[in-house]
């Protein structure tokens, strides 16, 4: 395939990419960036294609990965299942993999970090739940440890018995009492801290009841 350069044109579909002409004929494509180096009367042995292949290997898995992340921060074993899944070369999925981590956007900590504070502020779950799904992020024993040191599973059981409870603040202790712990054993919180979030929840929202009928009667 060895031969001079006579054309580098833009792709029309994606100008992001080049296409390389050797000897006035289409031999490849390359990314942008690596195209940028070329320049047309520039001789190109077959180790050179090689090597510009390889490079263009590397930035179409490193484009894949950075798309994976612009939805939302991802583990490392997560980026590394979706670039094995592309069929990238054990070498370019490392080579992918050190520039991200380079750059800061690949820190394990700071992912599971992230994850616990979603599920705290959308959808607590307790800590048996979100050790399991850390797990299947495949993050480090250690490292969610360290996520999981300042999570208080009480206080998050207790604000999602309080959010939950008030829809079923019409109903007799009984039943409420078997419906939101139900609901909270569901998200993955002991008994324990559930018979306490519920009998919680539950003096919270008829001393709130309470306020309210002495405020009405005092009209």
């Amino acid at each position: 395939m060895a031969g001079t350069i006579t054309a580098l044109k833009a792709q029309k579909r994606n100008p992001q990419r080049v296409n390389v002409y050797l000897d006035g004929r289409y031999a490849f494509s390359l990314a942008a960036i690596e195209a940028a180096r070329l320049q047309c009367g520039q001789v190109l042995f077959d180790e050179d294609i090689e090597e510009l292949q390889e490079r263009d290997s590397f930035e179409k898995a490193h484009d894949r990965a950075l798309r994976l992340l612009s939805y939302r921060p991802r583990s490392e074993a997560e980026v590394r299942r979706y670039l094995q899944g592309k069929a990238v070369s054990p070498a370019i999925e490392e080579e992918v993999v050190a520039r991200l981590t380079r750059a800061g956007l690949l820190d394990d900590l700071a992912f599971a970090r992230y994850w616990v504070e979603n599920r705290e502020n959308f959808n607590p779950r307790g800590l048996r739940v979100l050790r399991y799904e850390l797990r299947q992020k495949g993050l480090s024993e250690e490292t969610i440890a360290q996520a999981l040191t300042d999570l208080d599973e009480e206080e998050s059981a207790y604000r999602v018995a309080l959010r939950r409870g008030r829809r079923l603040a019409h109903l007799d202790w009984v039943s409420f009492r078997q419906k939101l712990g139900a609901y909270l054993l569901r998200r993955g919180f002991p008994h324990g801290v559930v018979n306490l979030a519920v009998e919680r929840a539950w003096q919270e929202l008829r001393a709130e009841g309470e306020n309210i009928h002495e405020s009405e009667d005092g009209r």
